[in-house]
């Protein structure tokens, strides 16, 4: 009987899945087995962080918004900042509000200022 050449698909596959660990070291950009693995790891953490990012940023704009606010007034904290922007229908979000307070703090105090009356 002769030898039966086996097709390209699963090399095909197993080519695609190195491609992805080729930047992994050691055992875990060379093995299948260990590829697939670490395959599936990657993409759950990647996944995982996407989330975590946004959580990350939000965090450090009210760390930034609050550092400003608190160097102004001592009584004046984040919270009520907030509070009144809501309350004044001033819709600027977190992001917009941590960039004009390292940007232009004078501006932030400004817009603080103009709530409170």
């Amino acid at each position: 009987m002769t030898r039966i050449r086996r097709g390209y698909i699963a090399r095909r596959r197993r080519t695609k899945i190195r491609l992805f660990a080729s930047r992994f070291r050691g055992a875990h950009s060379r093995l299948t087995r260990t590829i697939t693995q670490q395959k599936i790891r990657a993409l759950a953490s990647a996944d995982r962080d996407r989330d975590r990012k946004k959580r990350d940023f939000r965090r450090l704009w009210i760390t930034r918004i609050n550092a400003v606010i608190r160097e102004n007034r001592v009584s004046y904290m984040y919270s009520r900042l907030i509070h009144n922007l809501y309350k004044g229908q001033l819709l600027l979000n977190r992001k917009i509000l941590a960039q004009i307070a390292i940007s232009n703090r004078n501006c932030l105090y400004m817009i603080s200022n103009e709530i409170i009356k």
